[in-house]
């Protein structure tokens, strides 16, 4: 019921939001150079392993979805937020959008050489990560890669940290930490990138993004 509620809460939040978020983060990776590079290489691996079907999870109003579709994957996009998915589908009316939960998707077996989690963990309540972790694992085929981005806490003594999110609240994690739950669910860690924050920053948090493979 708790991890229920908290799903239901972020829902709402969002929904509540969708139209400013989505006009802030429109361009995000404009400036972000190394975000975009990062998306580059995960959309590389993907390709090469010869089935360039990915989920975006947690994908907001759509602005990743169709970035991952512009480097040549067939990419669709899942988000709790029924207001944020409206957006996305006004947006990129020739791309896919579906409402659902990273928690059961609605997605078979097997089915995708790619799944991007950016920052859509956040607001995940720690007990229930682990249920979250076994669903990227369930649908990414073998040798499929997972991109998951999220803040770093402030080191291996605290592998998990509340904190402040403007919309709903939200969560840091250890990377060292969420690495070793990814390998529990056969996801290896293959490469990682971490951010430095700026002293324009609002947050002064690393951001990770780890890509890992299933075996």
């Amino acid at each position: 019921m708790v991890e229920n509620d908290a799903l239901h809460a972020t829902r709402d939040a969002y929904d509540a939001v969708a139209p400013v978020y989505a006009q802030m983060f429109h361009d995000t990776l404009r400036d972000s150079h190394l975000d975009r590079a990062m998306l580059s290489a995960f959309a590389d691996v993907v390709r090469a392993s010869g089935n360039g079907q990915v989920a975006d999870l947690g994908c907001g109003p759509g602005h990743i979805t169709a970035h991952l579709d512009g480097l040549g994957l067939t990419a669709f996009g899942v988000d709790a937020s029924p207001a944020m998915i409206s957006l996305a589908r006004q947006a990129h009316p020739d791309l896919r959008f579906d409402v659902g939960s990273m928690a059961a998707l609605n997605i078979a077996d097997g089915m995708l050489g790619g799944v991007l989690s950016r920052w859509s963990v956040i607001h995940t309540p720690p007990r229930e990560l682990p249920a979250i972790l076994a669903e990227f694992e369930r649908v990414l085929a073998p040798g499929g890669h997972l991109l998951i981005g999220f803040s770093a806490s402030d080191g291996p003594s605290h592998p998990t940290q509340v904190f402040d999110h403007t919309v709903a609240p939200a969560y840091r994690w250890a990377p060292d930490h969420l690495a070793a739950m990814l390998r529990e669910y056969g996801l290896a860690e293959v490469a990682r990138m971490v951010r430095e924050p700026q002293p324009t920053d609002r947050r002064q948090f690393q951001e990770v993004h780890l890509l890992a493979r299933k075996a």
